[in-house]
């Protein structure tokens, strides 16, 4: 599934996108019936073991092995639908099921080695994180110095120099996956950095900030180093086995040449269905030290997306801010305004945004962040120096912030693990109940916003109480 998201121009024009439901056929015969179970579909396979030769022979009469991912004893094959039973009832499968959707040139180098001191915005002010005031708007003292970030998404954008200092991009672990159950190895390494979708781009700008024209905007973590791994196509769509990929190199990494460092995955993508070799990778990574933070999917009600919805991923919800668009062609509203800062009634500045995934039985929602209308770059072209920039909404965006606190609170204490990462972001998240809100939108209507219990988690995540909140080493 691709990951919906809204659009908005500075001048006001709104655009979405996404995919709609499929379109449901007329008719249906048995014949379309043995053509679906005969059609050749990606498969993903755990296995209880190191597979053997023996093994690999007998998984190819099903149909063929594409690629494997030996650290998690998982293989990728071609098969027809029919035969998916007969290679679960394998007696050294540990789970296999098809490949799950999931979606979500050198130029002048920005003028700056980070954007510590760069403006306010709504959404960092919101996380406390920064607030409106004279000089530099940047209220964290920790500023994810030391701690790497992996951005699991679509890659940057050809100018990404424009946009982010050099020194924050770890060009050298820069990495592509992309193909479908296994099917791709590693891509050349610089293929991140021709992305088109731009997806990549502004959820990086969300954690590093982003040089607006030369103006610096401030980041949640402005001196964390982003990994940029694409695993996401130029469309914004990508495959199960594709992220396990990126989750396992990673993770790698965090087991070699950066085993001194504190090491984050963030993936603004979602998908409708928890893959095996996507859980295992995750685990794998857990395990290594690493900790994981995705999206809440943008369902609304029908749900979370996975593999945010999996429980020890640190999963973000969607919250907008009540003064988003007010007053009436404030177009400087998302760094001019001031968040109030009322402890007593902070809460009654937010709501959940209707596309955020709401918790269902068996799935695990953690926190809110800002995921409506938040600004960073845009383009969906190959320019290496054009520059553009649009508001976004969407989980895709709250993730970003939440991983930003993370390497917050990873700089103050290296030693913090992925379960109580999340218990501390839990206890010092800012309870938001149930209810409504009146907002008014971009053309100047209003409308009404209602969530339920299962919306928010343990409620807004605030980078000083999750900061006060880590202990010391």
């Amino acid at each position: 599934m691709k990951l919906d998201i809204k659009l908005a121009t500075a001048t006001l024009v709104v655009l979405a996108l996404g995919c709609g439901p499929d379109q449901p056929t007329n008719t249906f015969t048995p014949n379309m019936a043995r053509n679906a179970a005969e059609q050749n579909i990606g498969i993903n396979v755990l296995l209880s073991g190191p597979a053997t030769d023996a093994q690999l022979a007998e998984l190819g009469t099903f149909g063929n092995v594409t690629g494997r991912i030996l650290e998690i004893n998982a293989l990728f094959m071609h098969a027809s639908a029919s035969a998916l039973p007969a290679i679960q009832a394998l007696p050294y499968v540990l789970a296999a099921n098809p490949d799950a959707e999931r979606q979500g040139a050198p130029v002048d180098a920005v003028a700056a080695t980070n954007f510590t001191n760069g403006l306010n915005t709504w959404n960092l002010d919101a996380i406390n994180v920064t607030n409106l005031i004279p000089g530099p708007d940047r209220t964290m003292t920790f500023t994810g110095e030391g701690v790497y970030i992996g951005v699991l998404d679509t890659g940057l954008l050809d100018s990404w120099r424009q946009y982010f200092p050099q020194e924050r991009i770890a060009e050298q672990y820069g990495l592509s996956f992309e193909g479908r159950s296994g099917n791709s190895n590693a891509e050349p390494p610089n293929k991140w950095e021709h992305d088109q979708n731009s997806h990549g781009t502004h959820v990086t700008s969300t954690i590093l900030g982003f040089s607006l024209l030369g103006t610096p905007i401030n980041g949640v973590a402005p001196r964390a180093t982003v990994i940029p791994v694409k695993v996401l196509n130029q469309a914004g769509f990508g495959w199960s086995s594709v992220i396990a990929r990126g989750i396992v190199y990673i993770a790698d990494l965090k087991a070699g040449p950066l085993q001194d460092h504190p090491m984050v995955i963030n993936m603004s993508l979602a998908g409708g269905a928890l893959d095996a070799v996507e859980r295992e990778a995750i685990n794998y990574a857990i395990a290594r030290g690493v900790i994981v933070v995705a999206a809440a999917g943008n369902a609304g009600n029908a749900g979370m997306g996975f593999p945010g919805a999996y429980a020890p991923v640190i999963s973000a919800a969607a919250s907008g801010w009540v003064g988003e668009w007010t007053p009436v062609g404030n177009g400087g509203w998302w760094f001019n305004r001031d968040v109030p800062e009322v402890s007593s009634t902070y809460a009654d500045n937010f709501y959940i945004a209707s596309f955020s995934g709401r918790a269902r039985p068996g799935q695990d929602l953690d926190v809110a962040a800002p995921g409506s209308w938040v600004v960073g770059p845009f383009q969906l072209n190959s320019s290496s120096v054009q520059r553009s920039f649009f508001f976004l909404g969407g989980t895709s965006m709250a993730s970003p912030h939440v991983a930003g606190i993370v390497a917050l609170m990873a700089q103050k204490n290296p030693s913090l693990t992925g379960p109580q990462v999340e218990g501390i972001l839990e206890a010092t998240a800012i309870p938001l109940p149930a209810g409504s809100r009146t907002i008014r939108n971009p053309g100047g209507s209003t409308s009404t916003v209602s969530w339920g219990a299962n919306a928010t988690g343990a409620g807004l995540a605030t980078a000083d109480a999750a900061v006060a909140g880590t202990p010391a080493p």
